[in-house]
């Protein structure tokens, strides 16, 4: 005799069936018949890849993403005008942008545990919530100790925007569809870096360094008012207990070690200020992953480091650490070399600099489509040369070089860097269970900060020792500093041909939705 099943399913948010549902349906199919059942196809859904409701979520969360990163560069050209205005020095100064990158380092790694804690709605009011609070006491700020203040909760809003928009995104898109989503992604992160700088020259001219951060209230007064209408919850949440004892090996590991690579090149620092910085930030780093490590057996950890045992995502981040170290110290050194060595003025270097950032967020979707279509391969390996060909182009600049050809370097350099980052993203994340989506996430952007930081000091250093043993031979400041840039872009060269090596082991994940159990 039959017997008569029934099986009560839970559908997504969307009213969909998603990977956990249809899990559910072949499980208890087996337990109650013992028969095994295939999983129902996940074709309808392929084919639909988007709901209206889907679309709008991830275009809010693009839109706002792209204020939060625009702001971490418009202050770069602010900051000789702040100096004036609120008589500070230039050391004093700089801790705008350092203490933005160490806030950003010590928040992403907490997020992967916030994102399973809280609903994506609640994840985006706090992040925008936080962005625009940050800004507006930025805005207002009377003494320098409050624009510090307004920095540091700026950059707790814009280090949870981009781990949320990555997750969100690998739970809504269909695996053959995620390169196109990146690809979109790749164009916020590569452009509004890139018109940052630009946007807040034109408001200097208009207005003082204040008018940088009143523009960006209402932007992201009207963010959030749209967000908390229209962004709906799309994730599963899971009750993680928070480990105290992770939070503040999270602060001294990763704000120590970032700090310490700030302070290289600073010749106004102690040597011991240096040392201990790295000392404490190693330790206190190294016991950070033991406890993830022994976290992890229980599902507990704050940041799951179960994602390196699969093989494309570390490979991934690894080319993805060497490509960020690339990326940053090329920004760093190449304005340094046209302002101190050519002469240029500050706002002829922008927009020499600005083709390149926008050609890269260009050809951002334009990469993940062909990713979609091709795999990564083919789209990488070719990249990852010219990358190095770029390097050595960039290491024979002289007096006598022409505008253009610099600017046609740096164009070069960003092409085949929007063909890597695409794909990066894709793999990386991809080939991750959905258990382990917002901790791939907050380490994706983990790794941005810190080899970003490790990048710039490195040509940094390379840049300054050997510009000072060029003056020391006998030659002019002019031409010491374009020596010092030979070496550091050949140094780079040299350390890129492992990223070539690692792009050819590169391929196209498979979907393991299953590979990892849900926490309980």
């Amino acid at each position: 005799m039959e017997r008569a099943t029934v099986v009560t399913v839970p559908a997504d948010a969307s009213g969909r069936f998603g990977p956990a549902a249809r899990r559910t349906v072949a499980l208890t199919f087996r337990r109650t018949t013992g028969v095994p059942m295939a999983e129902p196809t996940t074709a309808g859904v392929e084919q639909q890849w988007l709901t209206a409701r889907d679309r709008s979520v991830i275009t809010l969360l693009l839109v706002s993403a792209f204020v939060v990163i625009l702001n971490e560069t418009a202050l770069n050209v602010a900051l000789t005008t702040i100096m004036t205005d609120l008589q500070v020095d230039e050391r004093t100064v700089q801790w705008l942008t350092t203490a933005f990158m160490l806030t950003m380092a010590v928040v992403i790694p907490i997020t992967g545990w916030l994102l399973e804690r809280i609903p994506t709605r609640t994840a985006f009011m706090l992040a925008m919530s936080l962005f625009t609070a940050g800004t507006l006491v930025c805005a207002v700020a009377p003494a320098f100790g409050l624009v510090l203040l307004g920095r540091i909760i700026q950059a707790c809003g814009t280090a949870i925007m981009l781990p949320l928009l990555m997750t969100t995104v690998m739970q809504l898109v269909p695996p053959a569809h995620r390169g196109a989503i990146m690809g979109n992604i790749s164009l916020v992160i590569s452009v509004a870096p890139a018109v940052g700088p630009t946007m807040a020259g034109i408001v200097l001219q208009f207005t003082s360094w204040r008018g940088v951060f009143a523009l960006m209230v209402p932007i992201g007064l009207a963010m959030l008012i749209v967000g908390s209408l229209r962004v709906v919850n799309v994730n599963e949440l899971i009750r993680v207990p928070l480990d105290v004892w992770s939070i503040p090996l999270t602060v001294l590991g990763f704000g120590g070690l970032v700090y310490g690579l700030s302070l290289i090149g600073d010749d106004t620092v102690p040597a011991i200020e240096l040392v201990v910085s790295f000392v404490v930030g190693a330790f206190a780093f190294a016991a950070f992953v033991w406890r993830q490590l022994r976290l992890a057996r229980h599902d507990r950890a704050l940041l799951d480091l179960r994602a390196f045992r699969h093989r494309a995502f570390t490979i991934s981040i690894v080319v993805m650490a060497l490509a960020m170290m690339a990326l940053f110290g090329t920004v760093i050194m190449l304005p340094l070399i046209l302002q101190r060595s050519l002469h240029l003025p500050p706002l002829t270097v922008g927009l020499m600099l600005l083709p390149g950032g926008l050609l890269m967020g260009v050809l951002g979707p334009v990469s993940g489509r062909l990713y979609d279509r091709f795999g990564p391969r083919p789209l990488m390996l070719p990249a990852s040369v010219v990358v190095a060909v770029a390097f050595w182009l960039l290491s024979t600049i002289s007096l006598s070089t022409p505008v253009w050809f610099v600017v046609a370097c740096h164009v070069l350099m960003s092409a085949s860097f929007a063909f890597m980052f695409t794909p990066l993203f894709t793999i990386a994340l991809g080939s991750l269970p959905r258990p382990l989506y917002s901790h791939g996430s907050a380490i994706v952007g983990t790794v941005q900060q810190v080899a970003g930081a490790f990048g710039t000091a490195v040509f940094v250093t390379v840049f300054a020792s050997q510009s000072a043993t060029a003056v020391e031979a006998g030659a002019s400041v002019e031409a010491a500093m374009l020596q010092g840039s030979h070496v550091a872009f050949l140094c780079a060269g040299a350390v890129w041909t492992l990223a070539i090596v690692a792009t050819a082991f590169i391929s196209a994940p498979e979907p393991a939705d299953d590979a990892l159990p849900m926490h309980h």
